[in-house]
């Protein structure tokens, strides 16, 4: 007990002589003391973990020896001196910046800790050195986020660890003070931009969305940035879905990935961005092999092609137009069957009415119509009339199907408003609004059929450009306000596909469900949110731990 007072009354002795002194670099010894006192008593630790840093800057021969006993007491049993040990890393850098970068490094790796007040610290030492030199904390930083190979999977367990801890620093506590951190403005916004894409190789959906978002929120990209900048977003999300790879049909994860960032891509293509690449992909890669993606891919996939329809260029509607009638006249079949998919048919008339408004003499050879623009490409001169012929009767099965099933739903929401009336059970009673809502809904996908199928019936049709036919798997846009439809387009599809908090489609529901089962399979899908990069599926590889020494 003598010995530990000793230790502890000699410390107060060395802080109190450099204290006082005018050249702190004339005691030497004290400092060495100091140093040497850190292997004494918890008492001792604890204020050697205050002495150490506060005078290292002083010492510059002896930093390196006090940085490492410094960070043995960072791993010391007792919370306390690990917490004072922590608190006192920023001032090894504060004067000495070319310590910033391993003194990140370190804090980075501490992010993992288990005791929360420990945590806290390590937070609250991060801020401290990010607010001494953003620039350079930032990327000693993203070094813990970017893919390592060749690892134990003991050393990846580690790194995975403090990489998600790391980010998970980045998204809560630097997001939110971006306007605070990054100054100047534009130069440290460019700055984190170009860590951002230089550690996306390895990242997961969540992951990138995140990334993404942040991005969007800078000021670089905002809502007065030019096309060429916006388009730059595009680009790192063309890189996500990795288009200049072969497309495997049989890879769930490539299919998922594709469909999450074209969803992502959208609302970028009305800012003024090209989806050219997107859209050539689709068209080229995807479309041959369409009939083998999952039922629930090709449902996600023609509701995003649907709303990017609306922005598609002229040639890109020319080129990808074949493919969409080809695949359009797959689902309107030429016989009255009951087992059709009406949000397909929806989503295919939609982009369709798109693409030939941009592009309308391209449907004389594809369609049979009489198309008069002066160009070549009108193809007068050739006889299309069993193309008419076809694509028209296919029209009109379509329409008597879709007006059948407007009856039947409607019949069937007469019997759940009685059955509602009769439930005695709240699990009833949200089971019947449920399926209600989800009747409301394929009404809606039906009329949508109608409407966008009645002005294609004549030689000369006049096809929709504009957004006045709302989706159905979309909230509907209301009329107050001069740019909701704008505001109302810009949604993600697969992340609002059934309004505010409501539930996907239920499968295999009771009692007091649709009027026939072939309803659901004809509008299966239509509530899911589909892929679209959520549900934490991974787009990883492995990485390899460090130590913080």
């Amino acid at each position: 007990m003598a010995d530990a007072t000793d230790d502890i009354d000699k410390l107060y002795e060395f802080g109190e002589r450099l204290n006082d002194a005018k050249d702190k670099s004339e005691h030497r010894q004290d400092y060495e003391g100091i140093i040497a006192a850190a292997n004494g008593s918890v008492k001792a630790k604890q204020l050697a973990a205050q002495l150490i840093p506060k005078f290292v800057k002083f010492f510059p021969e002896l930093a390196e020896q006090a940085l490492d006993q410094h960070l043995n007491l960072i791993e010391d049993h007792e919370l306390g001196v690990r917490v004072q040990a922590i608190r006192g890393l920023p001032l090894f850098c504060k004067d000495t910046p070319e310590q910033l970068t391993k003194i990140v490094d370190i804090l980075g790796q501490l992010l993992i800790a288990g005791e929360n007040v420990e945590r806290d610290a390590v937070h609250k030492a991060l801020m401290t050195v990010l607010r001494q030199d953003v620039k350079t904390s930032l990327t000693a930083l993203f070094k813990h986020i970017g893919s390592i190979e060749d690892q134990s999977a003991e050393d990846f367990s580690t790194w995975d660890s403090i990489r998600k801890k790391v980010l998970l620093f980045l998204r809560d506590k630097v997001f939110p003070l971006k306007t605070e951190l990054l100054v100047p403005q534009e130069l440290m916004e460019r700055h984190i931009t170009t860590l951002v894409k230089q550690n996306l190789q390895d990242v997961t959906a969540s992951e990138f969305k995140m990334f993404m978002d942040f991005l969007k929120s800078l000021s670089l990209f905002g809502h007065k940035a030019p096309a060429e900048r916006i388009q730059e977003l595009v680009e790192i999300i063309e890189g996500q879905a990795d288009l200049d790879a072969q497309f495997n049909v049989s890879d769930a994860d490539h299919i998922e990935r594709f469909i999450s960032c074209l969803s992502m891509t959208f609302p970028f293509f009305k800012r003024g961005a090209s989806g050219s690449k997107f859209l050539n992909y689709l068209n080229k890669q995807i479309m041959p092999v369409f009939d083998k993606l999952p039922e629930q891919g090709k449902l996600d996939l023609l509701k995003n092609l649907a709303e990017c329809s609306l922005c598609a260029t002229t040639q890109d509607s020319r080129q990808l137009l074949p493919s969409v009638v080809q695949l359009l006249k797959k689902y309107m079949v030429r016989r009255k069957i009951e087992e059709i998919n009406y949000t397909c048919i929806e989503c295919l008339l939609y982009t369709f009415h798109h693409l030939a408004h941009k592009t309308p003499n391209a449907t004389n050879s594809l369609c049979g119509y009489k198309i008069v623009t002066g160009q070549p490409s009108d193809r007068l001169g050739e006889d299309f009339s069993e193309q008419y012929k076809d694509f028209t009767e296919r029209l009109s099965i379509v329409e008597d199907l879709a007006r059948a099933m407007i009856k039947k739903l409607t019949q069937g929401m007469a019997d759940q408003n009685k059955a509602l009336a009769a439930a005695k059970t709240e699990e009833e009673k949200d089971a019947i609004k449920t399926q209600k809502q989800n009747a409301t809904f394929a009404l809606r996908a039906c009329n949508n059929i109608l409407a966008m199928t009645q002005p294609l019936n004549t030689k000369t049709p006049k096809f929709t450009g504009d957004q006045k036919t709302n989706l159905s798997w979309k909230e509907a846009v209301k009329p107050s306000g001069p740019s909701t439809a704008t505001v109302a387009g810009q949604k993600r599809p697969a992340a609002t596909t059934n309004g505010s908090n409501n539930n996907p489609l239920k499968k295999g529901r009771g009692a007091g469900g649709m009027q026939h089962q072939l309803v659901n399979k004809a509008f299966s899908g239509i509530y899911d949110s589909g892929s679209s990069g959520r549900g934490g599926r991974s787009w990883r590889g492995r990485g390899r731990g460090r130590s913080y020494h």
